[in-house]
């Protein structure tokens, strides 16, 4: 079971998750983050960073999250890795919390 990023994450792009992750599993894209699900070791430690609360083991998605396990599988072979974090996107406060961003995703 790997944990994965949610929509929430979606144009906040917060990444005070990555300096935790002691596998390096996260990747960057765009306006949103991913973890590769081959690398994670289902340690926890990233779910109790996230700003946007949308970080969820697979078995704990919502029903309307599940969608993405495979956006983070796909995505996390097409992004760079990123281990050191960055400045949330500019208007991420903004965006944390609405309802329907997916498609707002960048690929």
């Amino acid at each position: 079971m790997a944990y994965v990023v949610t929509e929430n994450c979606i144009q906040c792009k917060y990444t005070d998750c990555v300096e935790v992750c002691p596998v390096d599993c996260f990747h960057e894209g765009p306006n949103f983050l991913v973890i590769d699900p081959d690398e994670c070791i289902d340690c926890t430690l990233c779910v109790a960073e996230c700003p946007a609360e949308a970080i969820f083991a697979e078995d704990d998605l919502p029903e309307d999250q599940r969608r993405f396990i495979q956006i983070n599988a796909e995505l996390a072979k097409l992004w760079p890795t990123i281990v050191e974090k960055k400045a949330a996107l500019a208007d991420a406060d903004a965006w944390n919390g609405k309802p329907g961003k997916a498609a707002q995703l960048e690929k």
